[in-house]
């Protein structure tokens, strides 16, 4: 059973209601109380979000009358998107069975009528919580829950993930360091039909030239002078699930003549084999380089690109959904105060600035370890400014201001805008002035201000 306790939101007013179902639940799990009026709370509600998260609970409890039963169905609703495994129970001060039908079907796990008794209350709640933690079991923690944030550009992306998992097309996932692109892998993995099967992650990056044939399919007893044993391949190890080849353009390219052709046939052979096996494999290929021009230099063949990319995915950087900082930061915080058994609960604003300026060269990876520092070398319950250590550090230690790092973004994006805007419109620089609902003159001051080459963006004559 789940050890965090019970969230009680009270949307009725009564006080009296609330104390007596805290009394009932107090010997079976902590709770934490937040109070609530029907009209102010919406599926849309930060305060709420933020409550939810910083609780981090494993149950919640909604106080409810009939009457309001529209602004409780919001509340249902703001629950399901923030916490989607976090089973609800909602508690009635009337019972009326067309309005409790709605509520479970606007995804209330169960309710509960007043006058609340213990033998009521506490066998649903133990029973929601036995279904969660027996659901949480067999995922394995299924990564899809794992993959955070609400920017269209995220979910855009995070979408394709159950349509693509219900195919066998092999995947090619792009995007820079940090972003995700393993844990991509493994939502499609384990939402697919192979979920029982293995999920074989490589890194092509760390295996030397030399063995990238003996890794990938494995050889005989004596293949060469110290094959003293049988080793059984990558490929083999991975039949009936999934094979996850990450830095896919570190592959020499010997390599990957061998691994066209198994894509092609679905057949190898062992080094020092004379006879041909075959293999079940969904393959799923990451980089972090644009592919099409490692084509173009040579360093991917194009003809495995072409293998590879019959599903692409393209994984945004961080500081594209930057709108998705706050809850990654705070599912950060969440798992690792829960580790280090932390009495941090939150983000000061300030700290919270600090997080939204920065540029997270190194993406959702980098976020994740800015927190976790930042939850071991904190003393208080809100993380502060000072408790967040990043890259951007000045020689003698000092950290950018909040205006220096805020005006660098600033400064970043503006010079990305235009080039994208100046991009689409072939140069034509009153066309892009336009689109920018900016004068043409200023749009000029701007061009050069960061010195864009608009030559460069015209079509050759």
């Amino acid at each position: 059973m789940k050890s965090a306790g019970a969230l009680l939101l009270n949307l009725s007013g009564s006080d009296a209601l609330s104390s007596k179902l805290q009394e009932i639940l107090a010997s079976a799990f902590n709770i934490t109380l937040s109070s609530h009026s029907s009209d102010s709370v919406s599926a849309r509600d930060e305060e709420l979000a933020q409550t939810i998260l910083r609780a981090d609970a494993a149950l919640i409890f909604l106080i409810s009358v009939p009457s309001a039963v529209a602004g409780t169905r919001d509340v249902l609703a703001a629950l399901k998107r923030i916490v989607p495994d976090v089973p609800v129970l909602v508690a009635l001060e009337e019972c009326d069975s067309t309005e409790a039908f709605e509520l479970l079907n606007a995804g209330a796990a169960d309710f509960i009528a007043a006058p609340f008794q213990e033998i009521d209350v506490l066998p649903r709640a133990w029973k929601a919580l036995h279904d969660c933690c027996a659901e949480d079991n067999a995922s394995n923690v299924d990564p899809r829950r794992q993959l955070v944030g609400q920017s269209p550009i995220f979910l855009q992306q995070a979408q394709k993930i159950s349509l693509i998992a219900a195919c066998e097309a092999n995947v090619l996932i792009v995007g820079e360091t940090g972003t995700g692109k393993e844990l991509y892998a493994r939502a499609i993995h384990y939402g697919s039909a192979r979920a029982g099967r293995p999920f074989m992650p490589v890194n092509c990056g760390a295996i030397p030239a030399e063995l990238v044939e003996n890794e990938l399919f494995g050889h005989m007893r004596g293949a060469y002078t110290s094959a003293s044993n049988l080793q059984v391949g990558l490929i083999e190890e991975a039949n009936g699930g999934t094979l996850f080849l990450d830095e896919i353009d570190c592959l020499p390219v010997h390599g990957q003549v061998k691994l066209l052709r198994f894509l092609q046939e679905k057949e190898y052979r062992p080094l020092g084999s004379s006879r041909t096996k075959r293999a079940d494999v969904r393959v799923v290929a990451a980089s972090n380089l644009n592919l099409e021009e490692a084509v173009d230099t040579g360093k991917v063949r194009q003809d495995l690109f072409y293998r590879l990319n019959i599903i692409s995915l393209t994984l945004p950087p961080l500081r594209d959904r930057r709108e998705d900082i706050p809850l990654l930061a705070r599912h950060f915080l969440a798992k690792y105060s829960r580790e280090f058994d932390s009495r941090v609960r939150d983000f000061s604003e300030e700290a919270m600035d600090v997080l939204m300026v920065y540029s997270w060269p190194g993406n959702v990876r980098e976020l994740e370890h800015a927190v976790e520092r930042a939850i071991v070398l904190c003393n208080k319950s809100l993380i502060q400014a000072s408790d967040i250590v990043l890259s951007n550090q000045t020689q003698n230690g000092k950290r950018e201001s909040l205006r220096e790092a805020k005006a660098k973004e600033i400064e970043r994006f503006e010079k990305n805008y235009i080039q994208g805007v100046l991009s689409a419109c072939r140069g034509n620089i009153s066309r892009a002035a336009r689109i920018s609902q900016k004068n043409r003159r200023a749009f000029w001051q701007l061009i050069q201000k960061y010195r864009i080459d608009v030559s460069r963006f015209k079509p050759a004559s």
